[in-house]
């Protein structure tokens, strides 16, 4: 069967205590938008002014930029802040007030924030990763604007995630933009959304339609919308105007529906085509205001007996976890950051990821657009939950702040509702998130990720995948078998996937080991992770119903209650390391299996410098079908690979220095490998 679709008081002694500190911070911002465009958005992320603690508290002040995270370097720590913060930027505006609308979109701010505007307070969000918007117009001053915002990542019974093996950082850590509209506008607040929705629909190599809903603060009877769709090299495949008016979600609605003939697809890694469309509003006639949206035309299928299909092609995800933390500086990363992670996971062949365990930015979900990646995109319900009326609005807050945040990117194709609940039947609140969802976006699939069997709430989503470590924390890796075989259960017709699996690598630590180290203790040898992946993904290869495969991680991250593999605070199962500077073996295991664009040879255990002892395997992962091994300059008999893995038993190597070196040939083109093994 296939399954289709956040009180501070002002007080005088404020302007007091910074008048001093803020002359040199002040910014201004014009309201003149370029090329007589009717909107603008200022980056908003200079001259902002830090200290932790709130008004009261606070003896000096750090000048900083956004994004900033308070735990840049204590977030490893057991032991790290978690409590308020205070940021505070002075900026004036050029005149024309009264002909426009000013409005401050932070993309997030953990945990909670409190916005103020020259001594107003302009309200609060509750939640780490979702964008939150305010209107400043009604207390913005042309000159000398204060704008106070007092976030606080202090665990609260009532916000989610309530625990995760991942730490809270706190800070503006995602990037803030001052939004200057005309009075009329496209609305950006619906939830911080674009206020413009794109729904493609009856997609096919020959034709696709979309329906696109413009969300309008007006008052003005002759509106209307002109939509313009272009392709990714500006020529424009269809346009129309209309005066259709409808609601949604509480705004006046302006609804047009464009038919393009011939559509590209976005095909995933093959050919992610991409559309943009441009919303006009009219007014009598005349443009004054618009938005711009990116599309992509695509269907995803899933079968609970033989998996996914992009566009009716079999296309079952093999793909990774990300977590979006960096080593120095938390979760407050920029464009560069993402990008690098990006450029990582393509390099790795993926042409999937799971973006854990909570909304990750718009940027990178943009890149995922570009890239072909399929993006399971999740919110933070997560071990441990409150069954009270606060801590229920407050998740299904975050996920409807989800869904039309990123309604528009193709990359996405299901919402993923909870991650290995506990605690007494969760399944009412999962069921409200189900029906939200399908309210939401009726074209997306739900899912979660549990990690036991025979819970309500396991039945609820559309799809379902579980999180199972065999080889890890239980058994051996090759009883992954039947971790996957035991819960596949056909017919419930819930296609089935594997969430999270693998094992901790530290690159420092060595060895052969006959089975899984001890999780929670300080000796993690890389040897292992890379042994339990290999064994898990031969496992897995096998069963084909198996709609999608996400290896547990793509990157070390902090998690600052851990203290294992002889790095406290950190979770050590990535395939790269921390700071983005070291594949692990794993890493070029999955690369062997899944790029196979990019040629290569990697020699496996080359940090393992110096060994004892006689005899070695010689282990080479490789995505060429045939691989030549020199040893000290004898070539070495070949090998049969098994899933790209060539492996040499127990080759004879002498006192000293032995040089390992290993070719392979494709396309004409040589690629070679090589290291020394030092014997003692």
């Amino acid at each position: 069967m296939r399954i289709s679709f956040f009180t501070l008081q002002t007080k005088k002694i404020l302007s007091n205590l910074l008048a001093a500190t803020f002359v040199a911070a002040t910014a201004f911002v014009a309201t003149q938008q370029a090329n007589g465009a009717p909107r603008s958005v200022n980056a908003f992320n200079s001259n902002w002014q830090f200290s932790k603690g709130t008004i009261e508290t606070i003896t000096d002040w750090t000048p900083v930029a956004l994004p900033h995270c308070w735990n840049a370097s204590d977030g490893t720590h057991k032991d790290y802040y978690r409590g308020p913060g205070t940021y505070v930027k002075h900026f004036d505006v050029e005149e024309n007030l009264k002909k426009n609308r000013f409005f401050i979109r932070f993309e997030a701010a953990s945990l909670k924030a409190e916005v103020w505007l020259n001594g107003q307070r302009l309200g609060d969000h509750r939640g780490a990763f979702n964008a939150f918007i305010f209107e400043l117009t009604p207390y913005l001053k042309a000159r000398d604007n204060e704008l106070r915002v007092v976030v606080d990542n202090t665990y609260d019974n009532d916000i989610a995630p309530l625990e995760g093996d991942f730490t809270v950082f706190g800070g503006i850590y995602r990037p803030a933009a001052l939004i200057v509209t005309p009075r009329e506008c496209i609305t950006p607040m619906d939830m911080a959304s674009s206020g413009v929705y794109v729904t493609p629909f009856n997609v096919s190599g020959t034709t696709a339609s979309i329906a696109v809903d413009a969300l309008v603060e007006a008052e003005s009877k002759n509106l209307a919308i002109k939509t313009i769709v272009r392709d990714c090299n500006g020529n424009v495949k269809a346009e129309s105007r209309t005066d259709v008016q409808t609601s949604k979600h509480g705004f006046k609605a302006l609804t047009d529906t464009l038919t393009i003939d011939s559509p590209q697809l976005w095909q995933g890694l093959d050919n992610p085509a991409l559309y943009s469309v441009e919303v006009k509003l009219l007014r009598n006639g005349k443009v004054i205001d618009s938005v711009t949206e990116t599309t992509g035309f695509r269907t995803v299928d899933v079968d609970v007996t033989k998996g996914l299909f992009l566009n009716g092609k079999a296309h079952n995800i093999r793909g990774v976890n990300r977590h979006q933390d960096r080593i120095n500086m938390g979760w407050g990363i920029t464009n560069r950051e993402h990008r690098e992670d990006m450029e990582l996971i393509k390099e790795i062949g993926a042409n999937g990821v799971r973006l854990a365990h909570y909304p990750h930015s718009k940027y990178f979900y943009s890149l995922c657009d570009s890239a072909g990646m399929l993006v399971w995109a999740e919110i933070p319900f997560i071990g441990h939950f409150n069954d009270t009326p606060e801590f229920v609005e407050n998740i299904e807050l975050q996920l409807r702040e989800l869904i039309r945040q990123n309604y528009n990117h193709p990359s996405i194709f299901c919402w993923s509702l909870f991650n290995e609940l506990g605690g007494k039947d969760p399944a009412h609140i999962v069921k409200s998130l189900n029906d939200i969802a399908h309210e939401e976006d009726p074209t997306r699939y739900t899912v979660a990720a549990p990690n036991n069997d025979g819970r309500a709430e396991n039945d609820i989503t559309d799809l379902l995948a579980f999180n199972v470590y065999p080889g890890w924390y239980w058994a051996g890796p090759e009883v992954m078998c039947y971790a996957v075989d035991w819960k596949y259960k056909p017919e419930k017709n819930q296609p089935l996937a594997i969430s999270e699996y693998g094992a901790g690598a530290n690159i420092y630590q060595h060895a052969i080991l006959e089975k899984a180290p001890k999780t929670d203790g300080h000796y993690h040898p890389e040897e292992w992770q890379a042994h339990c992946h290999e064994i898990n993904y031969l496992e897995l290869d096998k069963r084909p119903f198996l709609w999608g495969t996400f290896v547990w991680n793509m990157f070390d991250f902090a998690s600052a209650g851990r203290n294992e593999g002889a790095d406290p605070g950190m979770n050590d199962k990535g395939l790269v390391t921390y700071d983005r500077k070291h594949r692990k073996d794993a890493f070029y295991f999955y690369k062997a299996n899944w790029n196979k664009r990019e040629p290569m040879v990697h020699i496996a255990s080359k940090r393992w410098a110096v060994r004892s002892g006689d005899s070695h395997d010689i282990k080479i992962y490789s995505n060429c079908n045939e691989v030549k091994l020199t040893v000290n300059g004898q070539q070495m008999p070949n090998v049969e690979p098994t899933l790209a893995t060539f492996v040499w038993k127990n080759v004879t190597l002498k006192k000293g220095e032995n040089v390992i070196e290993a070719s392979a040939i494709s396309n004409g083109q040589t690629i070679t490998d090589s290291t020394i093994i030092t014997i003692e």
